[in-house]
Formats: structure tokens, sequence, C-alpha cells
């Protein structure tokens, strides 16, 4: 039986950017980020009411060895309340900083890592009905040990920081079972998946491929 509604072809499966007529009825600031409250107008002239987190945005690495083995770090995250099983990660706070760099630090910083081939897996909107945060999560292979950059010093959450190997195959069955919920692990675990049994390792857009979804930010400053 043939559900109804139209199919949307190939050639229009896209996100197109759009921004609705808006003005900022409230905002605070926090130490990186910012809570917002936007009057939005709607199509139909109705006007609605959003509040969101403006964020700077963020890159997550899925470092994968020779073995099939992802390194992952546990980390405590204190808004869910969780010690997570996360992929090394994190903000994009220096301004101007291109994203390979910045993951290049993460996972040196984190992991003590650097690798040869860089690769975009996925880029996404963490939750898009309440924050603006756009992560990239990159595959990194080819990994050689490293030592932390010169004058990095662990604080706060990192500073309780450990590091990991796990196997691929057992962290997506560890995701369908529910059990880890980091979502740039989710989605940057199961798309490397996708790509090995597609062979398509090898077609993965290079590391330093546009990032629409960034540059849009970087354009509103």
């Amino acid at each position: 039986m043939s559900l109804p509604g139209s199919d949307l072809p190939a050639d229009g499966l896209h996100d197109v950017r759009l921004a609705w007529p808006s003005r900022r009825v409230d905002e605070v600031r926090g130490r990186l980020m910012r809570f917002v409250t936007d009057e939005v107008t709607t199509p139909d002239g109705q006007t609605m009411v959003r509040e969101y987190l403006d964020h700077m945005g963020a890159v997550a690495i899925i470092a994968l060895d020779d073995a099939q083995r992802v390194a992952v770090v546990t980390q405590y995250r204190h808004p869910v309340g969780w010690l997570e099983v996360e992929p090394p990660a994190g903000l994009l706070d220096v301004e101007n900083e291109d994203p390979l760099t910045a993951a290049q630090r993460e996972l040196a910083e984190e992991a003590e890592l650097a690798a040869k081939d860089w690769r975009v897996l996925v880029d996404m909107f963490s939750s898009p009905g309440g924050s603006s945060e756009s992560i990239r999560v990159y595959l990194a292979r080819d990994l050689v040990q490293v030592g932390r950059p010169e004058g990095f010093v662990a604080g706060d959450e990192e500073a309780h920081m450990n590091v990991h190997w796990a196997a691929l195959d057992d962290i997506i069955n560890r995701i369908y079972e529910g059990a880890v919920h980091n979502p740039s692990l989710i989605v940057g675990a199961l798309s490397l998946a996708a790509a090995i049994h597609e062979g398509r390792l090898d077609q993965l857009r290079p590391g330093d491929a546009p990032w629409s979804a960034r540059a849009v930010r970087t354009d509103k400053g």
C-alpha cells in the first residue's frame, strides 16, 4: 500500500538556509554561550517566542586504529548527571580557529594522539529546536602516539577524564542496548560502521571540506 505524501527526490534531499524575521527580546550571557529569547514572525504574519542556547559549535573525533578500535574518554557531564563514554571533542571557542585544527588539537589534548588521515563523517545540529550548536564529527586514521600540546593543563572535568580503547563492534552493540548516550559517539560510530559496510571510507569528504552550518554562523558573527 502506498502511503500519502509526495516523494522527495534525491536532489531535493538537503537542508535549506532560511531565517524568518525576528527580534531579540532577551539575552542572558554566560561565560561561553548565551541564552536568548527571540520573537519570530511566521510566514502567515503570526508571532511566536522561541528560547534557545546560542552555541559556538564543537568538533568531535572518531579515532580508529588498525584493530578497528576507537579511542574514547570517560567524562563527567554535570547537566545530565552522568559519567559518559565519549569521543575526544571540544568547543570551537578559539576565535577564527579552523575546525580541523581544533579537532587535531583536541585529539592530542584528550587522547595524546595524532592522525595522518582526516575525513568528515557527519555534520549535525545537536538539538535544533533548542540550541544553535552545530557539530562536525571527524574520522581520524593512521594514528600515532604523541604528547599533549605544550602548555596544555587539564582542568575541571578534564582533570578526571580517562582514555580507553573500545572495539567499534562493541560500541555499536552498546548503542543499541541504550548503554551509551553521547550524540557525537552515537552518530559518529554508526556513520563509521555504515561507511565500512558500504566500502565508502575513501569516498568520505576530506577533513577540510566546507562546513555550511559553520559558515553561516561565521557570517552572523
